[in-house]
């Protein structure tokens, strides 16, 4: 069966919308998303800039400022909610570890 779309989130998808709790311009969040995980998760221009635009669709994120070709964005309540209920199923994957593996 295939994936409900945005109903599970990609770790880039994730970190993004994580970043996007401070309102950033694109190229920010290129640059945080490594800083913040040790370099474990890369977001490439292509798959960020697609995501955005995915994201602003679904009123997930919205745009603050344009200045030419640089846009900023930030998280909107949709994409909150998004990113807690991500959080919630990783939190609940990790318990069902330790219940298995403690």
């Amino acid at each position: 069966m295939p994936r409900v779309k945005f109903h599970t989130l990609t770790e880039q998808m994730f970190y993004i919308l994580l970043c996007l709790k401070e309102e950033c311009y694109g190229m920010d969040i290129l640059d945080k998303v490594p800083e913040m995980t040790d370099g474990r998760v890369n977001v490439g221009s292509g798959t960020l800039y697609n995501l955005l635009e995915q994201f602003l669709e679904m009123k997930a994120i919205r745009e603050t400022k344009v200045e030419g070709r640089r846009r900023s964005y930030i998280i909107t309540e949709i994409g909150e909610e998004m990113l807690k209920r991500e959080y919630d199923r990783l939190l609940a994957q990790a318990k069902d570890y330790e219940k298995r593996c403690f």
